[in-house]
């Protein structure tokens, strides 16, 4: 079944033309996930399908109900059904003092209220916990309706989507599958188009060749020599024209053949970036930093008590876990110089925090970057250009630029700088995956020591080698992978779910014996202790299926 429809958009900022779509349908068991680089329009396509504004052109059409989520509107309702509002962890009631990650609970859970045959969501990711975001990908898993999304969040689009639009230059270009599909299906085009124009560049050259041989045979065909006579030098002359004039026909026939050659333009090739460490600044000891018995708490709650963790040299620590539970705590106890916590002498950290406080608003990217660079300024070009900052962009001055280019100048300018050790407080906020994808390449090769804090799960599953969880008021440190820790979790929880239904078995069975008890009560049993063990073994059972 047809929902949407749009036909010949056209929208226009100035003169700048940022959609120009011709035809895009979205049906009932369509699953989009739409994809492309920061304000290349993703946000504006949706605020036309949506009518929160109007196209220049063209026509836009919905045959169904639907409902939007978007980070920047409150919802409609504001008072839930307990029940959908239990499913989704918040409380029925909307409230401005809920945090960012409540707010878009709610107002999902308010979509899912609705019952309606399509929901549009913009960055619906924003502001969750891990925790957060696999809680509502359950939820959208269930859901039978159609979907249209807006995410940065690579795992989010692959559970999801069935297709992936990626909008670039204005056009929707459509890819079926979900987000790893659509980036192999990217890659092979990629490798197709750099076969082609090595096939392509070697036909012209060996066809320049054969055009050079031939030209310098036809300059080698000599006039008749003198001693010839007449009627020998006419024959001589004719079979030099003759081989002459074959020789320049295949010529021209090359030169067709170059110019009918199919042209194939050279595909861009982003160059490496390694970021090295000047050998001045190496790490000597092997902890970094080390913190003992720390103890943190805000009023009554109490994040850290009498916690350990230690950071080794050249390790890469991603810190996840729920909002609350200490992340950000521990980072800005770290940077304050915490008693509890001890760092290396040799250590030079390069810390990157959501205000972003690093950078001049007065000077331009380039300056901002080329400030403490301990690179040239050809390795800082290459970059930003990977970041999407080309040509002139680097000469903007950092107070004209949105949140998301702020996020990657910060993140350009430590990662340039003369530091050994990088601090990263939620880097990947605000960012398209494009440069998502060029600051994992930079921190995979970096060869210092990195402690970040993410709720992006490909992004640490790309780049961390280590996983620290706050639980019970402690520090944990997985020594593994993301993907490690997760399938170690899972075996953990399974085994403890194994031994909860052995408890409950038990529970059970003996609720039953004291049941039977109490209906046909002998001699010896105390009716009175027995009712008490009763309501006792209810209570301890209904804890257990929670």
């Amino acid at each position: 079944m047809l929902l949407i429809e749009c036909n010949k958009v056209k929208k226009y900022f100035g003169e700048r033309l940022i959609l120009n779509i011709d035809n895009f349908r979205v049906y009932s068991e369509d699953r989009i996930g739409i994809v492309g680089i920061n304000g290349v329009g993703k946000t504006t396509l949706i605020d036309i399908i949506t009518k929160n504004i109007k196209p220049d052109e063209g026509s836009v059409k919905i045959y169904d109900s639907y409902s939007y989520i978007s980070q920047l509107r409150e919802p409609e309702d504001k008072k839930l059904d307990e029940e959908i509002a239990s499913k989704f962890n918040i409380n029925a009631q909307y409230k401005d003092s809920m945090s960012g990650g409540e707010k878009t609970r709610f107002k999902l859970a308010s979509a899912f209220s609705k019952d309606q045959e399509l929901i549009i969501a913009d960055e619906p990711t924003s502001n969750l916990d891990i925790e957060g975001i696999e809680l509502i990908e359950k939820r959208l898993e269930e859901y039978k309706g159609a979907l249209m999304i807006i995410s940065h969040d690579r795992n989010f689009l692959d559970k999801l989507c069935n297709k992936i639009y990626e909008l670039e230059d204005g056009k929707l270009i459509c890819y079926n599958g979900n987000y790893s599909a659509y980036f192999d299906k990217k890659l092979r085009d990629k490798e197709r188009a750099e076969f082609e124009y090595t096939q392509y560049t070697k036909e012209k050259t060996r066809l320049k060749h054969a055009i050079v041989d031939a030209r310098e045979k036809s300059s080698g065909i000599k006039n008749a020599p003198s001693r010839m006579g007449n009627s020998e030098a006419r024959l001589h002359k004719m079979g030099g024209q003759k081989a002459k004039a074959s020789i320049d026909r295949a010529v021209k026939n090359l030169n067709k053949r170059i110019d009918h050659l199919e042209i194939k333009e050279r595909p861009k090739v982003h160059e490496k970036i390694k970021l090295d460490i000047s050998s001045v600044n190496e790490l000597h000891s092997k902890i970094i930093i080390e913190g003992r018995k720390i103890s943190k708490s805000f009023k009554d709650k109490i994040i850290f008590n009498s916690a350990d963790f230690e950071i080794y040299k050249d390790s890469k620590v991603a810190v996840v876990g729920p909002n609350g539970c200490g992340k950000s705590t521990l980072v800005k106890m770290i940077m304050q110089g915490d008693s509890s916590i001890r760092i290396s002498n040799s250590a030079k950290i390069g810390y990157f925090s959501q205000d972003m406080n690093i950078l001049d608003e007065g000077l331009t990217i380039k300056e901002n970057v080329l400030k403490e660079s301990i690179y040239d300024e050809t390795f800082a070009r290459i970059l930003l250009s990977r970041l999407l900052f080309r040509k002139d962009d680097i000469f903007k001055k950092v107070r004209v630029l949105s949140g998301g280019e702020r996020v990657k100048v910060s993140l350009a300018k430590i990662l340039l700088s003369d530091f050994n050790m990088l601090i990263l407080d939620e880097p990947t906020n605000y960012m398209d995956i494009d440069s998502l994808e060029v600051i994992e390449e930079a921190l995979r090769g970096y060869n210092g020591t990195l402690l970040f804090v993410s709720h992006d799960r490909r992004f640490i599953e790309e780049v961390a080698d280590k996983i620290m969880t706050m639980e019970d008021n402690k520090i944990n440190l997985f020594n593994g992978g993301y993907k490690e820790y997760i399938d170690k979790k899972s075996k953990s929880n399974t085994m403890k779910e194994v031994e909860k239904e052995k408890q409950l078995m038990l529970l059970q069975n003996r609720l039953s014996e004291v049941l039977g008890r109490l209906s046909m009560p002998s001699k010896k049993d105390n009716v009175e202790e027995l009712d008490k063990e009763y309501y006792e073994l209810l209570g301890k059972i209904k804890e257990l299926k929670l």
